[in-house]
């Protein structure tokens, strides 16, 4: 009986490995989907940078009056040293940060109003408007610069002159409204994918949570404000770090609004347009290096603080 037993406990592991084999395996193919994604981002994003930090330990330099074969000169952190006193790319990093502070806030705000009335409305009229409001989002934003840029033109747009028609002289280039004419581009384009994501959210809510606080008395108000808006602050949070990373990264609508008014829009008039300025008009490709680890490091610190900020579990 012993002698049994103890053949019965001998074979019992020798069952486990083949499970365990064949779990790892399982695993592995589920983690090989992760490759295509981890090569691209080692190839397009680790390897420039890896590339843009090398370049920017170096600098050219230009024998005699300039005429002469430049050399590369190892300099180390004087690239850094130079951008970190740079004032006018930190004038155009507070520029921008001004206009993310103003304009993030209230995209966000009408990305939440329209995902709460999307969610309150009937589900089959919702269907209805969830497309068109995710429209602007899907047109390439160089085109959807250049249709704002059109609409925006005192000569040939429609805005102007219907503007006119009530007594409003409204220059869409001038030094005042330029920045409400990229904001509002910029509202135009990310309101529907904000609120896409934050009405996929709310449609993840148990629809009991709703129905006891209106067994309790609670009005909708009450329950979108006090209910829907805290389950998808992890949905906010998230459309905030984007905003925030694509706001100050800004380039291609100052880029374009230069064409109509170089006098208003300067070289640098964001950290981007300075970093391009100084690698493909001034040729300091070394310099532009540094001034792009230099943003990369801003953007990142401001994500992860507001990340930090708001990220946070409520207290009860």
């Amino acid at each position: 009986m012993s002698h049994t037993m103890d053949a019965s406990a001998s074979t019992e592991p020798a069952l486990r490995p083949p499970r365990l084999r064949w779990q790892r395996i399982m695993a592995l193919k589920g983690a090989s989907f992760t490759v295509p994604f981890f090569l691209g981002f080692a190839l397009f994003t680790v390897t420039p940078m890896v590339m843009a930090l090398k370049e920017s330990l170096y600098t050219e330099k230009g024998s005699g009056l300039g005429f002469g074969e430049k050399t590369v000169e190892f300099v180390g952190l004087d690239n850094f040293v130079q951008g970190f006193t740079d004032d006018r790319f930190w004038a155009s990093m507070l520029r921008v940060a001004l206009f993310a502070v103003v304009s993030i806030p209230l995209i966000q705000v009408a990305s939440v109003g329209l995902a709460l009335l999307l969610d309150a409305a009937a589900q089959r009229v919702a269907d209805r408007f969830r497309l068109p409001l995710l429209v602007p989002y899907m047109i390439p934003g160089i085109v959807a610069t250049l249709i704002w840029i059109y609409l925006y033109s005192p000569a040939v747009g429609p805005l102007t002159p219907f503007l006119a028609l009530f007594g409003i002289d409204a220059d869409f280039y001038s030094g005042e409204l330029i920045w409400v004419s990229i904001g509002n581009l910029m509202a135009w384009s990310g309101i529907g994918f904000n609120m896409l994501i934050v009405y996929a959210a709310l449609r993840s809510v148990d629809m009991g949570v709703y129905d006891a606080a209106r067994i309790d008395g609670a009005s909708e108000w009450r329950i979108a404000w006090s209910i829907k808006v805290p389950l998808v602050r992890r949905s906010l949070v998230l459309t905030s770090v984007l905003s925030i990373i694509g706001t100050l990264q800004i380039f291609s609508d100052p880029m374009l609004f230069k064409s109509m008014t170089p006098e208003t829009i300067t070289r640098d008039f964001t950290p981007i347009m300075a970093i391009y300025d100084w690698a493909f008009q001034q040729g300091n490709f070394n310099y532009a290096a540094a001034l792009s680890i230099i943003l990369a490091l801003v953007v990142g610190a401001a994500s992860a603080l507001f990340y930090r900020l708001t990220n946070k579990a409520p207290t009860s």
